[in-house]
């Protein structure tokens, strides 16, 4: 309960220093609006997907691909689901300047939530070989047109998680009956035919 007194005053103190537009912010709450991000965990990683991130500090554009009719409400960072600390983007480009935060969306329980990084360019999956098996993602190429709207130009599948073990020498079908002859080894039931 303390906790959750404390964060609410904390995010109250920050609705109020962005509504009542001071002049300058003390400087012991400069720092408020960053601690109370959300961290959004996303199901790659930047070692293999955006080496350049860590490697040379490079910033990519990353936007949601979806709910673009509702303006973002949550400031957040990402994190993958790797087993890196470092594994993280939080230096974003938010209307033309730098900053830790990305505005995102809320989670909807019923939805899955999409973001786009963009111009990461070809070399990036060729810098980040298979680190921590999560092989190469999807990738699409989309043009933008005139009036608006967007072709899709090009498709190129990413790897299943049986490509990855194939490339460190693990034959999934061989796994999938390792498991399966496991798990019915040690069923103490009996279950007629």
């Amino acid at each position: 309960m303390g906790e959750e007194i404390f964060l609410a005053t904390a995010q109250n103190i920050v609705d109020q220093l962005s509504t009542n537009n001071l002049d300058e912010t003390p400087a012991q709450l400069k720092g408020l609006r960053d601690s109370l991000a959300d961290i959004y965990y996303a199901n790659f990683s930047v070692f293999q997907s955006l080496p350049d991130t860590w490697a040379i500090g490079q910033r990519f554009p990353i936007a949601p691909l979806h709910r673009h009719l509702e303006a973002p409400s949550r400031d957040a960072i990402i994190s993958d689901l790797t087993c890196d600390c470092d594994g993280q983007l939080d230096r974003f480009i938010v209307e033309g300047r730098e900053s830790k935060t990305l505005p995102l969306h809320p989670f909807k329980a019923d939805e899955n939530y999409y973001l786009g990084v963009f111009l990461i360019g070809a070399y990036q999956e060729t810098l980040g070989d298979i680190h921590n098996l999560f092989g190469d993602t999807h990738v699409i190429s989309v043009r933008i047109n005139p009036d608006g709207g967007f072709d899709i130009l090009k498709e190129i599948s990413g790897d299943s998680i049986g490509d990855v073990l194939g490339y460190v020498q693990h034959q999934s079908q061989e796994l999938i009956e390792s498991i399966r002859n496991k798990a019915e080894s040690t069923c103490s039931y009996y279950v007629p035919d």
